[in-house]
């Protein structure tokens, strides 16, 4: 069977839409809008306006916005220099998200970090397919429960929440005693201690917010 031709419409078409990658039409139409919802989230995710992100990536406003609006196709090297001012690995920019809208997480899925003598308890509460700059745990600490935490990287926050129990938490010397009902936030980019000075288990929630990268 003979193959149609292309009319001139669609070769037209086919060649604004086409890639340095050398991707189809088809495959070209589905990477832009891929490319445009990534670049626009991850834009977001930073807090950065398009005038910023234009300055650290060197790649224009104009381009940014017509990117992000799905009206244009980036080439690889313009998806690098964007890929490399929001630092984040190349693919991050072209893979379909797998993480949807809505995502459940049964108890029996839970991710349980305890430390070593099991007096402490960590419960990831959020999906860990992807890095994320938010984490959010469920923190239970047995009566009489010590637990040192080491500095995190600069920039990290905590804000926590009592639930049941009491604990207390020392951030650079300074001791806050926390009740049922009562939440604290603190940078923990130092050293930091939780203790639970009560005669029965406390559990709280953790926020934790890793500093915003900048390149």
């Amino acid at each position: 069977m003979k193959e149609k031709q292309p009319t001139a419409g669609a070769a037209k078409a086919a060649k604004k839409s086409k890639t340095a990658a050398g991707e189809k039409p088809g495959a070209a139409e589905n990477l832009t809008g891929v490319v445009a919802e990534n670049v626009k989230r991850l834009r977001g995710d930073l807090d950065l306006s398009l005038d910023k992100l234009a300055n650290l990536s060197g790649v224009s406003k104009a381009m940014l916005s017509q990117i992000e609006q799905a009206r244009s196709a980036p080439s690889i090297n313009v998806l690098w220099k964007i890929a490399r001012a929001l630092d984040v690995p190349f693919a991050a920019l072209i893979s379909k998200r797998t993480d949807a809208q809505l995502q459940v997480i049964r108890k029996a899925d839970s991710k349980i970090l305890s430390s070593q003598k099991g007096s402490f308890i960590s419960k990831a509460l959020f999906p860990l397919d992807i890095p994320r700059r938010v984490e959010f745990y469920e923190l239970n600490f047995k009566a009489g429960a010590v637990e040192k935490a080491v500095a995190h990287p600069p920039g990290t926050a905590e804000n926590i929440a009592i639930a049941e129990g009491e604990l207390e938490i020392e951030v650079g010397g300074q001791k806050t005693l926390l009740k049922e009902g009562d939440s604290i936030y603190f940078v923990a980019d130092v050293a930091h201690v939780y203790r639970n000075t009560g005669s029965k288990e406390c559990r709280a929630f953790l926020v934790m917010t890793y500093a915003e990268k900048r390149v």
